[in-house]
């Protein structure tokens, strides 16, 4: 429509910004400092992310680590993984309550979270089923906002209540994902309307793949989700999303409208979806490089990415950097671990060895290509997660969906711990208005 097309190139040009004016003013743009570290606006006990050194003001690369409560998330998955047992009911544990939980404690709090399973009576039909929805992640955002019709204490902010409300949220995650996506495909695919009802004496993990698929799932993808969840499941108060739960709830608001928004938030392309783009630029490599396990041809093709003469010509290997973190992503470092055990079971060997040439030969592309003062970088985690979702079958309109499965854990402890710990003022970030004056002029004079 020609009236759209006007409206939106006044509306591109004005905002224009000379850039020289951040310099000017000392603005931070997208709240990095010039190194893209981020800049320091809060305190918490939560988690923390760490990818270098500073010494004497320089930042030097350093293997990452990711830590959850002052524990290393390595040793966390470990103390799981050595066991043969699922370890997200006992990260979300940590999350919420700052420890470790007992034997006895993570029983209890394992039997109480399959216990909210279940969504109130009439949610599924008139929420998920009847509104029709084409995205998974609005459909749980809508249905997120909703819950709130169904909570009696919906605005009571005891924390108590903030607990019982963070444990409700996390149960039903899996189960508002799994209906939403069928109640889609029914719509708007035209296929088979498929429910099947929570079974609370599985694992989260295990309960969201019987939701998906019945019952045709082996341990080792119920142990891969599991894993992928626990790793996803914090990140540091600075990432997008939880930094938005922070704003959003330091306003005082209740927790359905935080979490809402934080879901907006991970929706998006730079955050949430970062495993899509990889899933379809390794299908891409995989059409067009001829010998996966050619290091010099794959390496030819990889600098035409960052040229970008191949694939959507963005100039970006996805799945490849991170904001923080320099020689190694430590979620990354653990997905690889177990994917290619999975990549053994599904007979997709060929496959992993190419996204690990990938992985080996990307930063020395990258360094080629942009010269010495390049960046530091590694694969990150959603180099290897949509992997592994594709190995386990998972739809790919599901897999940023994951991810919040997974966050909403992270998001829950930084409401509480902003809600009841911190300043108790609403965040207020500033913006300095640059346009010069103008006169108002009347309609006829224009």
């Amino acid at each position: 429509m020609v009236l759209l097309e006007n409206l939106a190139k006044l509306a591109v040009q004005s905002c224009e910004i000379d850039k020289q004016l951040f310099n000017d003013y000392g603005v931070k743009r997208g709240l990095r400092n010039d190194d893209f570290s981020g800049v320091l606006v809060g305190l918490t006990h939560i988690g923390n992310v760490v990818g270098y050194d500073n010494k004497d003001g320089k930042l030097l690369p350093r293997e990452g680590e990711l830590y959850y409560r002052g524990i290393e998330l390595k040793d966390l998955a470990k103390g799981f993984l050595s066991t043969g047992r699922h370890g997200f009911e006992e990260t979300a544990y940590l999350l919420l309550t700052g420890q470790l939980p007992n034997e006895t404690e993570l029983k209890d709090f394992t039997e109480y979270l399959g216990e909210q399973y279940e969504l109130p009576s009439f949610f599924s039909k008139n929420m998920i089923l009847s509104l029709r929805g084409r995205d998974v992640m609005n459909m749980l955002a809508r249905s997120v906002l909703g819950l709130y019709a169904a909570d009696e204490d919906a605005e009571d902010f005891s924390h108590v209540n903030l607990m019982k409300q963070a444990i409700s949220l996390i149960a039903k995650f899996p189960v508002i994902v799994a209906y939403s996506y069928y109640g889609m495909r029914h719509s708007f695919q035209r296929k088979s309307l498929i429910i099947r009802h929570p079974q609370k004496h599985l694992s989260l993990a295990e309960n969201f793949l019987y939701m998906l698929k019945g019952n045709d799932y082996t341990k080792l993808e119920a142990d891969l989700l599991d894993l992928s969840l626990v790793i996803h499941a914090e990140h540091g108060g600075g990432n997008n999303s939880s930094f938005t739960t922070r704003v959003v709830s330091s306003a005082q608001t209740d927790t359905y409208s935080a979490i809402a928004a934080a879901l907006g938030s991970l929706k998006g392309g730079l955050h949430g979806g970062a495993n899509l783009k990889v899933i379809d630029m390794m299908d891409n490599i995989k059409e067009n490089v001829k010998d996966w396990t050619d290091k010099k041809e794959v390496s030819e093709y990889l600098l035409k990415l960052l040229k970008k003469e191949a694939f959507d010509r963005t100039g970006k290997i996805y799945g490849i950097g991170h904001a923080i973190y320099t020689l190694s992503d430590p979620r990354a470092v653990l997905l690889k671990e177990k994917a290619r055990e999975l990549a053994e079971e599904k007979g997709r060997m060929d496959e992993f060895k190419l996204y690990e040439i990938i992985e080996e030969l990307a930063p020395e592309v990258f360094y080629q290509f942009k010269g010495a003062n390049a960046k530091v970088i590694c694969a990150n985690v959603d180099f290897y997660s949509g992997f592994v979702y594709q190995c386990i079958k998972i739809p790919k309109e599901i897999y940023t969906p994951i991810f919040a499965v997974a966050r909403i854990a992270g998001w829950a402890a930084h409401r509480i711990e902003e809600v009841t710990f911190s300043s108790r003022r609403i965040i207020r970030p500033a913006y300095k208005c640059v346009i010069d004056r103008s006169t108002y002029l009347p309609l006829g004079s224009r």
